[in-house]
């Protein structure tokens, strides 16, 4: 089967030329890059890196500071509104392109389905977001198929709560702040996206956004009204639909676990019953939920990020052991396929910033490890294979080792690897391209080794102790296995070269049926060297591992 890579991009920065952005600069100062720059070209440079699918993060029209009244779109006051350019995940009309993306605003739609035409003429599927948890708190949609209420247009005001209105509210009350709302006024105030049921706002609340109502009473003891079936489900369910129509291939949850499991239950088997191969992937931080939201509400994959992620990063910053990651596994060993696998996303800081590992190199025993441990998706963000830092402060956003979903902006590696279309890494220094090679070739072997893609997996730290060829605290070691193809994965965290030996356990041979040999050829998966070395329960295999890096040794029986 084929193992998913997802190439997660963030739309209106990618092909920004800029390369002189302003901090809080306006779009016509600090410039934005379009969906027609997702070219052919640039798209075949995606898919060569390994990746299946594409995560466009940003199409859905959002609030924004910048005016496009001229093309008949409502603008949204900036006391609602984070950065120049607006958060993604405000999303201002379900319905509706983001103009920001458009070479030509009014053609915003037919560029999208160019887009997605574009990309799977590429071999590419399509991901985009999915936002049903909230919405920015001016909510319009002038795009809405013919006979589409609007959120909130019937809602009763007058109630805290009520099965059939789309948003909750504080009757009686204005939104307040502590800060500086611009002179926006919102009575009665509705309550704020982060389950903030007050008419006060905190800066660091998901201010410019309101929660959506799914049937939840959650200021009257969380009490679940769901027959009948809320209102807002079917109105969430017909914009799935209307995406799902335009030949998009899956859905990326936003906070996914703040919507009611029972919610997906409902749409996802309403989606896959027209369109069954489609597949959604949870925003899920709450590990007593991930068996929920897959076997109740539907998922097909969820993010691994309070398990794997964590758990790496720590790793890489020595903070911890790195055969803590055997206990990851175990954690979601019944549930292993449906995990997504990540070490950056926009949420997360850059692996290369300051705030993190300080050196992408740091990340290469990582990525060893987060892509080749199992059958389930790897997701990598775009710039993490090019060692992208995310240490400016763009505006909203501030420097805090994260790219900026809030400002206009360019972004450095990308821009410089993009080269104006022409893609020919000159303007990357050789760091860079040694790492992107890296990736790539990591990437690619997920799908061309079935070892990986569909084989099964053995983890090797309970025969791996510490000794004078092997550490625990910064080296782990695992099989990958696939009829009689074995391959051994050893990453070495250290910042030093390991001479290794990793055991094998006599277990192995048994279960797989495998001969011990004193002597068997090896190919470097990594290197494209082969050499012969030992593989048996009585002696380790003896290897030079590189620091921050790891091996990838093929046999065949």
């Amino acid at each position: 089967m084929e193992k998913l890579i997802i190439y997660q991009v963030f739309t209106r920065l990618f092909g920004n030329n800029n390369r002189t952005c302003e901090p809080w600069g306006d779009k016509a100062t600090n410039g934005c890059g379009l969906m027609n720059d997702f070219t052919p070209r640039a798209l075949q440079q995606i898919k060569a890196l390994g990746a299946t699918h594409i995560w466009y993060t940003g199409i859905i029209e959002h609030a924004t500071q910048t005016d496009f009244s001229e093309y008949g779109l409502r603008g949204d006051h900036p006391g609602v509104v984070k950065g120049m350019a607006g958060s993604a995940y405000a999303i201002s009309d379900y319905y509706d392109v983001d103009p920001d993306l458009a070479s030509c605003v009014l053609a915003r739609k037919q560029e999208f389905d160019a887009l997605v035409e574009r990309t799977h003429n590429e071999g590419l599927k399509v991901i985009i977001d999915f936002v049903p948890n909230h919405v920015a708190r001016q909510y319009h949609s002038d795009s809405a198929p013919e006979g589409v209420e609007d959120l909130g247009a019937s809602d009763d005001r007058s109630k805290a709560f009520d099965p059939n209105n789309n948003f909750y509210y504080i009757p009686g009350e204005e939104l307040h702040a502590n800060f500086d709302l611009r002179g926006y006024h919102e009575w009665p105030a509705k309550a704020t996206g982060n389950d903030n049921f007050s008419s006060w706002a905190d800066q660091n609340d998901w201010y410019e956004t309101v929660k959506l109502n799914y049937g939840v009473d959650y200021m009257g003891g969380r009490v679940c009204h769901f027959d009948p079936r809320p209102k807002t489900w079917d109105m969430m369910l017909d914009i799935l639909l209307f995406w799902a129509s335009k030949g998009v291939d899956g859905f990326r949850c936003d906070m996914a676990e703040m919507v009611p499991v029972e919610f997906w239950h409902y749409a996802i088997a309403k989606v896959k019953e027209q369109y069954p191969d489609i597949i959604f992937i949870a925003e899920v931080y709450n590990p007593n939920e991930y068996r929920n939201y897959i076997h109740t509400g539907g998922f097909d994959y969820l993010y691994d990020k309070v398990g794997l992620y964590d758990t790496l990063r720590n790793v890489i910053c020595g903070y911890a052991c790195a055969n803590n990651i055997t206990q990851c596994w175990q954690n979601v060993d019944d549930i292993k396929d449906h995990m997504l696998n990540f070490l950056e996303n926009h949420d997360e800081q850059r692996l290369a910033s300051e705030f993190f590992a300080g050196d992408a190199e740091k990340g290469r025993a990582a990525l060893l490890v987060s892509a080749c441990m199992g059958r389930n998706p790897m997701m990598i963000y775009f710039g993490q294979e090019l060692g992208e830092r995310g240490m400016e402060a763009e505006g909203f956003s501030g420097k805090d080792g994260r790219t900026t979903i809030f400002d206009y902006w360019t972004i450095d590696t990308i821009r410089r690897w993009r080269n104006e279309g022409k893609f020919d890494n000159r303007q990357l220094t050789p760091q860079e391209v040694s790492l992107q090679q890296f990736y790539s070739r990591i990437l690619t072997l997920c799908n061309t080794e079935k070892a990986i893609s569909d084989g099964e997996f053995y983890d090797l730290a309970y025969v791996n102790p510490r000794t004078e060829l092997f550490n625990p605290a910064t080296q782990y070691a695992f099989l990958r296995r696939y009829e009689n193809e074995v391959l051994l994965i050893i990453a070495n965290f250290a910042n030093y070269d390991a001479d290794m030996g990793v055991n094998i356990p006599r277990h192995v041979f048994e279960l797989y049926n495998l001969p011990e040999l004193d002597k068997v050829k090896a190919t470097g998966m990594l290197t494209g060297t082969s050499f012969n070395v030992s593989f048996n329960s009585k002696e380790p295999v003896r290897l030079l591992v590189p620091a921050h890096s790891g091996r990838i040794l093929k046999f065949r029986f």
